[in-house]
C-alpha cells in the first residue's frame, strides 16, 4: 500500500482557511493524505471556523495555530497555499515539495461586512463548503495538475 501524501495547507495566520482544509483532509482523505496546516504568522484558531466545521461534523477545536517555520523539517509532497498573501510569501521548501496555489476568500474579511451573527456565519459556511469541495478532489486534482505541468 502506498504511503499517504504529506500535504501542508498554508495561509497567512493559520486561523481559518488552512485549518478548515486540514480538518477536511483529515476527515475525508486520511487514507491518502497526511494533512498539516500552518501560517506565515500565527493568529490563533478562529472560533467561527471551529463552529462551522463542527456543524459539518468535523472537530478542529483541538487544532493550534502553527507557524510554518515549525514544520520546515517535514518532507512535504505538496504545499497548498490557500490565500494570496501566503502564496506571495511562501518560504522555499527543500526537497521535493511542490507549491500549488488554490485561493479561497477570507471569511473574517467577508464577515466584517455583515451586520448580524447569521450573516457572519454564512460567510464562513460558504468558504467551508468551497474548501470541502476542493479537498474532495484530492489528491487526484493536484497530481493531475502536476502531470500537466511536467
Amino acid at each position: 500500500m502506498k504511503s499517504p501524501l504529506k500535504i501542508l495547507f498554508l495561509c497567512t495566520g493559520n486561523s481559518c482557511r488552512s485549518q478548515m482544509a486540514e480538518g477536511w483532509a483529515r476527515h475525508l482523505k486520511s487514507d491518502t493524505i497526511e494533512a498539516w496546516s500552518a501560517g506565515i504568522e500565527t493568529h490563533g484558531l478562529n472560533p467561527y471556523a471551529v463552529q462551522v466545521m463542527a456543524e459539518a461534523g468535523v472537530d478542529i477545536s483541538g487544532h493550534a495555530s502553527k507557524n510554518v517555520k515549525e514544520l520546515m523539517d517535514i518532507p512535504f509532497d505538496y504545499v497548498i497555499t490557500v490565500c494570496g498573501h501566503a502564496h506571495e510569501n511562501c518560504p522555499v521548501f527543500l526537497g521535493k515539495a511542490k507549491v500549488i496555489h488554490v485561493g479561497f476568500e477570507d471569511p473574517p474579511a467577508l464577515a466584517v461586512l455583515m451586520e448580524d451573527e447569521e450573516g457572519k456565519l454564512a460567510c464562513y459556511r460558504r468558504v467551508r463548503n468551497e474548501i470541502r469541495a476542493f479537498v474532495e478532489t484530492l489528491p487526484e486534482a493536484i497530481q493531475q495538475e502536476d502531470t500537466i505541468a511536467q
